[in-house]
């Protein structure tokens, strides 16, 4: 990705270079131009003088022969020719071998015609100039000097203004990038003479603090939500179990009983997760001890033993021993238990399960397919798999207590495997 000020300069740079380029037949033609008429000018100025001065002296027609005569070996570039009668003047460029410079050479000349003792003479002037291609190539070189310059300008002037402009737009950045909403904080931000920047952070500012507002609601709505349904679900749970002890309830009325009792106990185990989730994001956890992981996931593979053993699943460790974290104790064996139990519950029969912590990475794999949505499957209530529905807490609660250590949680799919990673 390309930063906004680079994407302004760019365009400028290129539009930069065009001109410098485009100007270089413009700067050629105009001086050609200015160097033909200078020129042109001179070449008449040198007719007027020369016609004054051999009028001025008075000279015999055998002397002006030999005066003409010498000019025309002695002055470089002219040329007097005796005619029958007067022409009408002619301008002209004209390329050619010099072979005093040994070198083709361009020269701009003019034909015109004087009278000296009332007899027409043909005038030739020749002057040497510059040749066209290194008029270009001089012209060229001070156009890329003067772009090398520009771009140098435009790139220190780009970096110096953006540092100082955009510093307020960097900074709300950085408090945007530091700010957790589960963290309880208020985003203060720099004030700024910029009108642009201060709409943006009365904008923002205004944003998070309805967000955090709402996040508020709901976290107060779930908690409390969360301990007003344990009563009823205690009472009605006692209820249940009162009448499957009825010697009266015929069969079909216990079958029912027991879909409700079970039922019920999922509701219960949404009801728990989502209080749990409410203390995690409440701070309600904040006693840290060491933890040795290693033993803590033993344990909880023991407790599973006989379910895994039921359930007709092949089971195999790899548990590095030694391999100690920092956290809430219930916590951590929340994460483990939930990693564990949702590998058992979405696990055909007769599936298998490896367990493996190594190298500070919990690892939980089993067989099953087919892949699992990645974008959804940390997410609250979404559902894992159609023929294996749970509340879609469990590994929620997992991301939320990574997220409270620092740790990381990922999902792959490998050889026909669901593979869970902890990374502690």
């Amino acid at each position: 990705m390309k930063k906004l000020l680079n994407r302004s300069l760019k365009p400028m740079l290129i539009y930069a270079l065009l001109v410098s380029v485009g100007s270089i037949p413009v700067y050629f033609l105009i001086i050609d131009f200015i160097w033909l008429r200078e020129l042109d000018k001179h070449h008449y100025g040198i007719k007027r003088k020369l016609e004054n001065r051999i009028d001025a002296l008075s000279l015999p027609d055998s002397t002006v022969q030999q005066t003409v005569s010498i000019l025309n070996r002695t002055e470089p570039g002219f040329t007097l020719t005796a005619v029958g009668a007067s022409r009408p003047d002619s301008l002209y460029t004209l390329i050619r071998f010099d072979p005093f410079l040994q070198d083709r050479e361009q020269f701009r000349c003019l034909v015109t015609s004087i009278r000296i003792n009332n007899r027409p003479y043909r005038l030739l002037i020749e002057t040497n100039m510059e040749e066209i291609d290194e008029t270009v190539l001089a012209i060229a070189g001070v156009s890329l000097a003067f772009f090398v310059l520009l771009l140098g300008g435009f790139v220190f002037l780009n970096r110096r203004l953006a540092r100082k402009i955009w510093q307020p737009f960097y900074a709300s950045l950085g408090q945007l990038k530091e700010f957790n909403l589960q963290r309880d904080q208020t985003v203060a931000f720099a004030k700024t003479d910029i009108l642009e920047f201060a709409e943006l952070n009365d904008s923002l500012r205004q944003l998070i603090a309805r967000n955090i507002a709402i996040y508020q609601q709901q976290k107060e709505f779930a908690e409390n939500a969360s301990h007003e349904l344990q009563t009823p679900l205690a009472v009605v749970q006692s209820k249940l179990d009162l009448l499957l002890q009825n010697e009266n309830l015929t069969a079909r009325q216990g079958e029912q009983i027991e879909l409700a009792n079970r039922a019920l106990a999922r509701v219960s185990r949404i009801n728990k997760n989502l209080l749990l989730l409410a203390r995690l994001e409440n701070q309600q956890f904040a006693d840290r001890e060491r933890v040795d992981l290693s033993q803590l996931v033993t344990d909880q593979l023991e407790l599973l033993a006989d379910f895994l053993e039921n359930s007709q699943l092949t089971l195999t460790t790899a548990i590095q021993p030694g391999i100690e974290v920092e956290g809430n104790r219930l916590l951590i064996e929340i994460a483990v238990t939930n990693l564990l139990f949702n590998a058992i519950r979405h696990s055909p029969e007769t599936g298998k399960i490896s367990v493996r912590l190594a190298n500070r990475q919990f690892t939980v794999a089993n067989s099953g397919s087919p892949a699992l949505n990645p974008d959804n499957l940390f997410k609250r209530f979404s559902t894992v798999s159609a023929k294996t529905p749970s509340s879609g807490l469990g590994l929620a609660i997992v991301r939320e207590i990574s997220n409270r250590y620092g740790w990381s949680i990922t999902y792959t799919f490998t050889d026909g495997q669901h593979i869970f990673a902890l990374a502690v």
